[in-house]
């Protein structure tokens, strides 16, 4: 199937700083693609992968699981550390539970790990039918677009494949795992007002990590794909503040020096 337009994978070559993002479950590069062309303005190489099964039609997700998904990015992440000095990596909702496994794996590899409004736990009665639902039942309705701004959309599926499901609750057993692995400086941004992820995920996360380097950032004007949303200004003024801080190679505005 074609890639839906706008949601095309991103990647700008600039300095020797790179910024992986990570995209959420059932979404795609549109989501982050302002945030991503705000890093490229400051000279970051960045790369921003479409995820597989996604970006084209909830149908071919089912015949993806979290395994395909992590591999395209641990790809990116190997392919950034080739030609960069320091990497980071940051990501949006299953994109953030993404990254943090790459923090988790990759160590020192990893400068620093920019995460907005994470994942980490699939609550309520569903998760726990999905083993056998998913057999029952191809699909149900999608989480996409959770935005407080008039007039901005997310393009994501309008179904939630269940076999995709059943699999990203595999994946949020086996980071929650992991997140005491992750000991690189940490930036969390979350939205109190969130419609498909709750605050328990994102406390769960900062406690426990083993950084000791974290900020914490509320945005109160977003919902959950507040990379689309009122505070996506603040979440790339942020993460540049955030970075820069953490790599030699950035200026205090976040103007990459490298080449």
């Amino acid at each position: 199937m074609p890639v839906l337009p706008g949601a095309e994978p991103y990647r700008h070559e600039g300095g020797k700083v790179g910024v992986l993002l990570c995209h959420g479950f059932t979404g795609s590069p549109q989501s982050l693609r302002p945030w991503a062309e705000r890093l490229a303005e400051r000279d970051l190489t960045v790369s921003l992968p479409l995820l597989p099964g996604h970006g084209t039609r909830w149908e071919d997700m089912q015949l993806t699981g979290w395994q395909d998904w992590y591999a395209e990015l641990d790809r990116a992440l190997r392919s950034l550390a080739d030609r960069c000095d320091q990497v980071f990596v940051a990501g949006l909702s299953m994109g953030g539970t993404l990254a943090l496994r790459l923090a988790a794996r990759h160590g020192d590899t990893v400068s620093g790990v920019v995460l907005v409004n994470p994942a980490i736990r699939m609550h309520g009665p569903a998760g726990y039918a999905l083993p056998v639902l998913r057999h029952l039942v191809p699909s149900t309705k999608g989480i996409a677009s959770d935005i407080a701004k008039p007039g901005s959309a997310e393009l994501g599926y309008s179904r939630v494949p269940l076999h995709a499901a059943h699999s990203l609750r595999a994946l949020f057993r086996v980071v929650d795992r992991e997140l005491p692995q992750v000991t690189q400086p940490l930036l969390l941004l979350r939205s109190p007002q969130d419609h498909v992820v709750p605050p328990a995920d994102s406390a769960r996360v900062l406690s426990r990590v083993s950084s000791r380097d974290v900020r914490e950032v509320l945005l109160e004007q977003s919902y959950h794909v507040a990379t689309l949303d009122h505070d996506a200004d603040r979440i790339a003024q942020e993460s540049l503040a955030f970075i820069g801080r953490l790599a030699p190679s950035v200026g205090k505005e976040g103007t990459a020096t490298g080449g």
